[in-house]
């Protein structure tokens, strides 16, 4: 029954997706490992438990835009993964809050972080840009995620980095695009503060050279449907998977 979600996620998503080489860079954090405290804190009984928080920081999609202006809260993967988690941890008390903005990049994240993210005070944090920080190039995307992460690890909040979720108007297989670009970006700075990666851009690149339609996955140009969204929950998951 705890891996009961989590098994449906792995059959929806195509288990060689779910677990593609996210841990490839080297000093990226090892997803059966990073969460441990957390996860004994999951399974910690009443009275002695407290509210675990999972904080969603980012911009439109996971704020829940699936064809704007319509956002669907409970289909985009902050909240399937809350219901994720609490299908594994049936004693947890757990709160996801989602600090995103549609239409944000990363600089404004950073520019309220302090205020919108860290007050919350996050056991796990999850930071997701890289769609929109095309418009503010790699050198000041990078300086941002720094800024967010630094602040992040100084509070002793375990930080998970997402690689972008497609836009079919950039070909996923292409690695020399602004977007193929962030996401290695990302993968680099997870190696080098040694925190949690969840590479969406990999996994659904491996669903295209699979014969996979990109546009399955999403509601509109970059927006992804629930399918697309269960694509990123189930790579999160890895994260809380209890290893036997």
């Amino acid at each position: 029954m705890k891996k009961h979600l989590f098994s449906l996620l792995i059959l929806f998503c195509g288990a060689s997706t779910i677990f593609a080489a996210e841990t490839s860079e080297s000093g990226v954090a090892d997803p059966a490992s990073y969460l441990d405290s957390i996860k004994r804190e999951l399974q910690t009984q009443w009275s002695k438990n407290r509210t675990i928080h999972l904080v969603f920081h980012g911009h439109s999609v996971p704020a829940g835009y699936f064809k704007t202006p319509e956002v669907r809260s409970f289909h985009a993967y902050p909240l399937l993964t809350h219901q994720a988690v609490k299908e594994i941890y049936p004693f947890a008390v757990l709160n996801a809050i989602n600090t995103s903005i549609g239409g944000e990049q990363s600089e404004s994240g950073a520019a309220r972080f302090q205020r919108d993210v860290l007050t919350h005070r996050p056991d796990v944090l999850f930071i997701d840009y890289a769609l929109n920080d095309r418009g503010i190039g790699l050198e000041r995307a990078k300086k941002a995620w720094e800024t967010m992460i630094e602040a992040a690890l100084a509070q002793n909040v375990k930080v998970i980095l997402l690689t972008p979720t497609p836009d079919w108007s950039v070909d996923i297989l292409d690695d020399k695009t602004p977007l193929a670009q962030h996401a290695q970006q990302i993968r680099e700075l997870a190696a080098k503060y040694h925190v949690g990666l969840a590479d969406s851009y990999a996994a659904f690149k491996e669903k295209v050279q699979n014969g996979e339609n990109i546009r399955d996955y999403l509601s509109q140009i970059n927006h992804p449907n629930e399918k697309g969204h269960r694509v990123v929950t189930a790579l999160i998951m890895r994260y809380f998977t209890i290893t036997e």
